[in-house]
């Protein structure tokens, strides 16, 4: 609810169009029924609800929710306040300056960084960002941030050729963004440990993370 009603407040004091797509893996914290709420406030047309049946992974959620997007660019960010709002309209600037095909937050050049994590969360993503930088060269600096803008298009290409799933997709498909010669801008962002519930990362999705890595080494 706070995200959606931050972004919603952004998009309005910068007088941009927009609609806001969640999509509901049958969560067990009430997502949906808050989103109906927010669907009350300022309408369905803006607030669109696309649940789904489960927990079907990250690369299907996009798909889900290009479906029904109806704008050229498409903003995807956790909606769990880890992912600040306020960045946004840097995000369409740095856009339209550049006609760049991707904006990319990054917690890791100058005005960017991280709060709330403990030594080995901030370890474990400093390791994999910097050997995927030495092994697959992906063309920015964060590669297992979420927190970017696409055009409409390039997102539905790099969807539809990205194989990984869980938190090696983030990763997949800047790498793939590269290998495709869409052009990328990076904005630095200030990323905040998730306010609302719990981290969600397991032993499983590193080892998952390491193992998708070395198929993209091999494959690229």
């Amino acid at each position: 609810a706070v995200v959606s009603t931050q972004s919603t407040g952004e998009f309005k004091k910068n007088n941009l169009e927009y609609e806001i797509i969640i999509i509901d893996d049958n969560s067990p914290d009430g997502t949906i029924v808050v989103a109906k709420q927010l669907q009350k406030v300022y309408g369905e047309d803006k607030i669109l609800l696309r649940p789904r049946a489960g927990k079907l992974g990250l690369g299907t959620a996009y798909i889900h929710g290009l479906k029904s997007a109806s704008g050229e660019f498409v903003i995807i960010l956790d909606a769990d306040m880890s992912h600040h709002p306020k960045f946004i309209q840097q995000f369409i600037d740095v856009q339209g300056q550049t006609d760049c095909d991707i904006v990319t937050g990054t917690r890791y050049r100058k005005g960017g960084g991280v709060y709330g994590w403990d030594f080995t969360r901030k370890l474990i993503s400093c390791t994999a960002n910097y050997l995927t930088q030495i092994m697959l060269f992906p063309g920015c600096s964060d590669v297992t941030g979420s927190f970017r803008l696409y055009k409409k298009e390039v997102l539905q290409d790099l969807v539809s050729c990205c194989i990984s799933k869980g938190y090696v997709f983030q990763m997949e498909m800047m790498v793939r963004a590269k290998q495709n010669s869409y052009s990328v801008q990076e904005v630095p962002i200030t990323f905040v440990d998730r306010v609302y519930g719990e981290s969600k990362i397991s032993s499983k999705e590193i080892i998952g993370f390491w193992m998708g890595m070395l198929k993209l080494f091999a494959s690229t």
